[in-house]
């Protein structure tokens, strides 16, 4: 049960720098407690855990503007960031997860603005049916994030300019490009501000989980407060507004390790396969594309890219593959055996015996 809120603001605007102290707070967040983080990139594409980053994203284009490409933890799909976007994460052990609460506090807040926003589906927000909140999701050991963006001005030129996702996907959301399927906040609520959906994403945190713990519902960092400490509230009797800062330690969280991993060409880019073989399609559970290094009929090396929100698939398909014989038989036999669910095991068995 969550008996501690905490609310984080990055100081900064470097993708790597961003991501790192999210990664930092997943590690430090303790039993009964929830962190929400909220953060902003500036002019920033963000790809899934498993993307092909060529292939969501016009790469050279992005950087010749001074732009970055930027890798998650957590699947799904690619996303563009600049100063209009305002980004969340819910923080917490495995078993205070409660993704239908954490939506909650993502509707709560949008709704005492005058935003008229309603869930769609397992992963987005969506305003008079136009999408301005895509979610994603990340657990490991013990501990759960769930993160996602808030799109109040975004420069949508610029989402159309970066972007490339594929024309199946587009065509499975039934629209004919990633710009008509999105929506600014600020269409909606013409002087909303970052600073404004920030303080609203805290009410709202505050309104959905102080009931539980019996302490007043103002749980504001003050005008003071370093951007890179947390504020959380603490329990009190009397139910009145608690705003206690808890300074954070950025040495003791390791950030400029992890920043370092989150720039590195290997962890953006990945190594390249010699593949001799590639297939890919698009499924209810999202977009996979297969390369295989098949020598003498054994597949000796397979990459796996996928928007799916199961960050897991990617790495699990690749092991079962590699060292595989390229036959029907052989192939099932190894996807069956990480017990995907049989859909997605006979979609993928389908679209590897495309490949023999």
């Amino acid at each position: 049960m969550i008996h501690k809120l905490f609310v984080c603001r990055a100081r900064g605007t470097n993708p790597y720098e961003n991501l790192a102290l999210e990664e930092a707070l997943l590690h430090r967040v303790g039993e009964g407690e929830l962190i929400l983080y909220l953060w902003q990139n500036e002019r920033t594409v963000v790809i899934g855990k498993n993307q092909n980053p060529w292939k969501e994203c016009r790469t050279a284009l992005l950087e010749e503007e001074g732009g970055h490409l930027a890798r998650r933890l957590s699947g799904g799909g690619a996303v563009f960031h600049d100063l209009g976007n305002l980004n969340f994460t819910f923080l917490m052990s495995a078993g205070d997860y409660d993704l239908p609460r954490q939506l909650t506090v993502l509707e709560r807040a949008c709704q005492s603005l005058g935003i008229p926003a309603q869930r769609s589906g397992r992963n987005d927000l969506l305003a008079d049916g136009r999408k301005f909140s895509g979610n994603a999701f990340y657990s490991h050991a013990g501990k759960s994030y769930h993160h996602g963006t808030l799109m109040v001005d975004v420069n949508m030129e610029n989402v159309q300019r970066y972007l490339s996702p594929s024309k199946a996907k587009l065509a499975a959301k039934g629209v004919d490009s990633v710009r008509s399927r999105v929506v600014n906040l600020r269409e909606f609520v013409p002087d909303l501000t970052i600073e404004h959906l920030s303080d609203a994403l805290i009410s709202a945190l505050a309104e959905v989980y102080c009931s539980d713990m019996n302490v007043g519902t103002s749980i504001a960092c003050p005008p003071t407060c370093d951007p890179l400490q947390i504020c959380h509230s603490a329990r009190s009797e009397e139910s009145a507004p608690a705003t206690p800062v808890l300074p954070l330690n950025v040495d003791e969280l390791d950030l400029r390790a992890l920043t370092e991993k989150y720039r590195s060409e290997e962890w953006l880019y990945g190594q390249k396969l010699p593949f001799t073989a590639s297939v890919e399609e698009r499924f209810p559970w999202g977009g996979v594309e297969l390369q295989l290094d098949v020598n003498e009929g054994v597949i000796r090396a397979a990459k796996v890219y996928t928007d799916a929100m199961d960050d897991t698939l990617a790495p699990r398909v690749e092991a079962v593959l590699s060292g595989c014989a390229f036959r029907g038989e052989a192939l099932k036999s190894a996807l069956a055996g990480i017990c995907l669910p049989a859909e997605q095991e006979g979609q993928l068995v389908s679209l590897l015996e495309t490949a023999l």
